[in-house]
């Protein structure tokens, strides 16, 4: 029986992911689909029940995306995330390579706080009028923005959902991010952006610099509610502020998160039906849906098996092992989204930390290779999707060739920084 419970429990794990990959149904409703049948294949073959699905929900993860759909959903209508666009592109004064850095440089700023999803979906249209209005190829600007807000997101506790799953599962603050990823995250978004700009010098034609055409658009204009974007901008200021005081408060990030909303909710008084619309509400049903599922393969053992085999690897130096997993990690996100995959990881580790191997360092491996794995193929991370549906609309979309052929280059160029970097930092990475 144990047997015949650990063949459906991964056949189902697997035909999920599959599912998720083919995008014939939503992938939150695929996910749920998935929880369903494996809380069902539980409750017939012994393994899995409806209460263990739920303690397999991470409800810290839940309620620090929430909180902070929340926050960004509160900005998203001030017109804020505009206003800063075309400061950047004004800033620029017309010339394409500075451009690419402004914008580039915002969006990965605004991405290490906010989610990096909604930040592109608020940016590049706006860099796409941009463009049109300066006579230039949007497409290098466009997955530069992409690519650099997976980057960016990487720096920081709340900037990718990967970090959200890893901080919860191995205790990380907002400082430990802060200490071990930013510094990395800084040296590996300058260098992607130098290989950007080499990718797309034929798009970028330096010699078309128009500052003149940039003097019509009125930043001004694009912000609506500037009282309300500074009433929620304090607030997402003060929250940052206790994730870095959250050793010696003691609260969870999530709490942070949703504590800051509901003062920014009292203090905007906005529509809060209104709000609610602007809640990612498929992501956390996706989440639900993956941790309910993933639940169901630990609870059947199948995470042991993997583990054990991990596990061999563990005699080897643990800075060869680190990369090993960092690897492994990047190269399964390049091809199905990063969040199954940490999730995935999250047992595996777990277990061999219940056997006594030492796994600080693992986890760091995971959050670069999730983090800048994604970046490879315009599946690997929603935020290149989006991109990739909003270019459609100019005359240079974005093809899955196009992005294999710019985006690969950029991951690997990641993971081989962060690989440098990890070996020089290791006794950092393992709390020595």
């Amino acid at each position: 029986m144990h047997q015949a419970a650990l063949i459906i429990a991964w056949l189902i794990l697997f035909s999920t992911l599959a599912l998720i990959l083919s995008e014939k149904l939503p992938r939150s409703v695929a996910a749920m689909l998935g929880g369903f049948l494996m809380v069902a294949a539980g409750l017939i073959f012994g393994f899995y029940n409806e209460h263990e699905a739920v303690l397999s929900i991470d409800f810290n993860t839940l309620g620090l995306l929430l909180g902070m759909m929340i926050l960004v959903a509160l900005l998203e209508t001030t017109g804020f995330f505009q206003f800063i666009a075309i400061k950047a592109a004004q800033m620029s004064r017309g010339k394409p390579v500075l451009l690419l850095f402004m914008l580039g440089g915002i969006t990965s700023i605004v991405s290490m706080f906010l989610d990096n999803v909604t930040t592109v979906v608020l940016i590049a249209p706006v860099t796409i009028l941009v463009s049109e209005i300066m006579g230039i190829n949007p497409l290098p600007y466009l997955m530069a923005e992409a690519m650099l807000s997976n980057i960016g997101g990487v720096a920081t506790l709340v900037g990718d959902p990967p970090n959200v799953l890893i901080a919860s599962a191995a205790e990380f603050t907002f400082v430990d991010f802060l200490v071990h990823s930013l510094p990395i995250v800084i040296v590996v978004w300058f260098s992607v952006l130098g290989l950007i700009r080499w990718l797309f010098r034929k798009e970028m034609d330096i010699s078309k610099e128009t500052p003149e055409a940039l003097q019509g658009l009125d930043p001004k204009q694009a912000l609506k509610d500037r009282k309300g974007a500074g009433k929620v901008i304090v607030m997402i200021s003060i929250a940052v502020l206790f994730f870095l005081l959250e050793d010696w408060i003691g609260i969870t990030p999530a709490m942070i998160a949703l504590g800051a909303a509901t003062l920014a909710v009292i203090w905007v008084s906005p529509s809060f039906k209104e709000v609610l619309r602007h809640i990612e509400w498929e992501v956390l049903v996706f989440f639900t849906g993956l941790f309910i599922c993933v639940g169901g393969v630990e609870a059947a053992g199948g995470f042991d098996i993997l583990a054990g085999w991990i596990h061999g690897a563990s005699s080897l130096p643990p800075s060869v092992f680190g990369l090993i997993i960092l690897w492994l990690v990047a190269l399964l996100s390049a091809f199905v989204d990063n969040v199954p995959i940490t999730i995935a990881m999250v047992p595996i580790i777990l277990s061999l930390e219940s056997s006594g191997i030492p796994v600080q360092h693992l986890w760091w491996a995971v959050v670069f290779g999730a983090g800048f794995g994604g970046n490879g193929t315009v599946i690997g991370s929603t935020a290149n999707v989006v991109v990739a549906g909003l270019s459609e609309k100019t005359r240079h979309p974005i093809t899955p060739r196009l992005w294999s052929k710019r985006g690969f280059p950029a991951m690997v160029l990641s993971c081989l920084v962060a690989s440098v970097l990890y070996l020089v930092l290791i006794d950092l990475m393992m709390g020595v």
